[in-house]
């Protein structure tokens, strides 16, 4: 999976990766399934390890273009950890009562507790993107967020925070094929927002926004992958393997209880 992590101090040119690569694993999309069930069970008996151990916590963040796939990784990958034990937030536009505050003041409130995960779906990383290229605020303002951000989270790392980031990158077609398919199935069209078409229009400006936020912040305690996303299954076995590799290699453990258990009847 070292393939799809960016390095700190790399320049990032997303056209230098394949949206439709599945070279990592050996498999079809048939066969994948069975291949996600145990990166499932894997991660729930990982999820109970974290908990029970109560050291670290595990952020993830999802960021993607419009049809990008932040909805379906969460329900696939995902679906398996306990739910006491997870925390997904997605980050729509801000409220009233947050645009009083600065624009971290949400995103730390929902940074999850020590022994839980963590999924952003949408981040701290619009309050770069979407200000960008839609001219929300000048640049003088949304320059400084690069090392805001790095900041934020080199404190969150130092407080026992695993944060993981995920660019889901997907092609312009498929984009196309995917909000096509939305306009098809009257099950999907409360999914379309005809603001997507306006966003669409601006995919050279977006795409120039991710390249700069991912080369800026990408460091070794809180990398960015740019991960394969036209295909759902190959996107979904890739997060799920990344993911599963970080927490197997906090080399957690059960704490010892302070009683003798041999000791205690339970009549």
């Amino acid at each position: 999976m070292d393939r799809y992590r960016i390095e700190p101090g790399t320049q990032v040119s997303l056209a230098d990766f394949d949206t439709a690569d599945n070279s990592q694993f050996d498999t079809t999309k048939k066969e994948s399934y069975g291949l996600l069930d145990s990166l499932r069970q894997r991660l729930s008996e990982l999820q109970r390890l974290l908990y029970a151990e109560n050291k670290r916590r595990i952020l993830i963040i999802l960021q993607a273009l419009d049809t990008g796939g932040k909805d379906g990784t969460i329900r696939h990958v995902f679906s398996g950890v306990d739910h006491h034990g997870i925390r997904v937030t997605s980050f729509k536009k801000p409220s009233a009562t947050e645009l009083e505050r600065d624009y971290l003041w949400r995103i730390h409130q929902r940074v999850p507790p020590l022994g839980d995960f963590g999924i952003f779906n949408r981040s701290h990383y619009e309050d770069i993107i979407a200000v960008r290229v839609k001219k929300i605020a000048p640049p003088a303002v949304w320059k400084k967020r690069y090392q805001h951000v790095v900041d934020f989270e080199r404190m969150l790392a130092d407080e026992n925070t695993v944060i993981l980031k995920f660019f889901l990158h997907i092609s312009k077609k498929e984009q196309r094929e995917r909000l096509r398919t939305r306009l098809a199935d009257p099950t999907k069209h409360w999914k379309f927002n005809r603001d997507d078409l306006e966003d669409r229009g601006r995919w050279p400006d977006f795409v120039a926004a991710y390249e700069d936020v991912i080369t800026k912040t990408s460091r070794d305690y809180a990398p960015w992958f740019v991960i394969p996303a036209d295909r759902k299954w190959y996107r979904n076995l890739t997060v799920a393997t990344i993911v599963k590799d970080a927490l197997e290699s906090l080399d957690m453990s059960y704490p010892l209880p302070d009683f003798d258990p041999a000791s205690v009847d339970v009549e």
